[in-house]
C-alpha cells in the first residue's frame, strides 16, 4: 500500500511542476507591451539626411524627441506589469 501512496504523491508533485508560471492574461500583456515598444522604436527611426553637408531639422521633431520615448517607457512599464502580475488560479 505504501508504493501506491508514494505513486500518488509523486503524480501530484509532477502535476504541480507542470503549472505554467504565467497565465493567459500575462501573455496578453506581454504582447501589448511588445507592440508599444515596437511602435516607439519605429517612430524614432529616420530623419537623417542623404547629404552630410545639409542639416535636417527633422531629427528634432516632436515625434522623435517626445512621443517615441514615452511609448517606449510605457511599453517597458507594461512589460514589468505583465511579469509581476499574479496569474488567476483556477
Amino acid at each position: 500500500m505504501s508504493k501506491l501512496e508514494n505513486k500518488n504523491k509523486n503524480s501530484k508533485i509532477e502535476q504541480e511542476d507542470k503549472v505554467m508560471p504565467f497565465g493567459r492574461d500575462n501573455y496578453l500583456w506581454v504582447i501589448i507591451g511588445l507592440i508599444f515598444l515596437l511602435v516607439g522604436f519605429l517612430l524614432m527611426i529616420g530623419g537623417g539626411s542623404d547629404n552630410p553637408d545639409v542639416f535636417n531639422e527633422a531629427i528634432f521633431s516632436f515625434r522623435r524627441i517626445t512621443l517615441a520615448p514615452i511609448l517606449v517607457l510605457v511599453g517597458f512599464g507594461i512589460e514589468f506589469y505583465a511579469i509581476m502580475k499574479k496569474p488567476k488560479n483556477k
